[in-house]
Order: structure tokens, then C-alpha cells, then sequence
């Protein structure tokens, strides 16, 4: 069974950063695509970035250049690094491993 938990969303001002964490288990995590998706109110859920096993990473067009994905897998963790915040950013942020999500973790950006 696997398992992800997010931690690490909060309130931030605009221009500020955030570290959000996942925290895997229940699978060989150092092999697995790692992924990050945000839904905002009244809007789908939409990619944000992600992390293949072999280190490649694929960003959405919002979050390159100001978000880095990383991955520990000593830990078994995944993390999302976000710089230079904007209000449009606030959104439930979510972690995805193979078919799997997590909770979510709330990021609210204010201006």
C-alpha cells in the first residue's frame, strides 16, 4: 500500500517562498516518477512539475524558473522549492506517485 504525505503549505506573502515535502512509502521509491499538481477553487487539477527516476525533471510553464523539484532518496522524499511566490499560486498542492496521491497540503499566496 502506498502511502504520501505532504507537509510543508502555508500562508505566504507574494514574493516569498515555500518548501512543501512529500514523504513516501509502501514502493521502491528511487525508480518511480515523483509528481507535484496544484488545483485552485474552482479550477482543475493541473501539473506542476516532476521528477523521473533517472533525475529528469518536467516543469509547467508557471513554475519554471521559480520552482525546483528534488528528490532524497535515502528518505524517500520528494520536495517542491518555490521562489518568488505569486497570489496565482495559491492552491491545494498535491503528490503523486504512480497512480497514488496524497492529501494535499494547503499554500495560500497573499498579495
Amino acid at each position: 500500500q502506498v502511502q504520501l504525505v505532504e507537509s510543508g503549505g502555508g500562508l505566504v506573502q507574494a514574493g516569498g517562498s515555500l518548501r512543501l515535502s512529500c514523504a513516501a512509502s509502501g514502493s521502491r521509491f528511487s525508480i518511480n516518477t515523483m509528481g507535484w499538481y496544484r488545483q485552485a477553487p474552482g479550477n482543475q487539477r493541473e501539473f506542476v512539475a516532476r521528477m523521473l527516476g533517472t533525475g529528469i525533471t518536467n516543469y509547467s510553464d508557471s513554475a519554471k524558473g521559480r520552482f525546483t523539484i528534488s528528490r532524497d532518496n535515502a528518505k524517500n522524499t520528494v520536495y517542491l522549492q518555490m521562489n518568488s511566490l505569486k497570489p496565482e499560486d495559491t492552491a491545494v498542492y498535491y503528490c503523486t506517485m504512480l497512480s497514488y496521491w496524497g492529501q494535499g497540503t494547503q499554500v495560500t499566496v497573499s498579495s
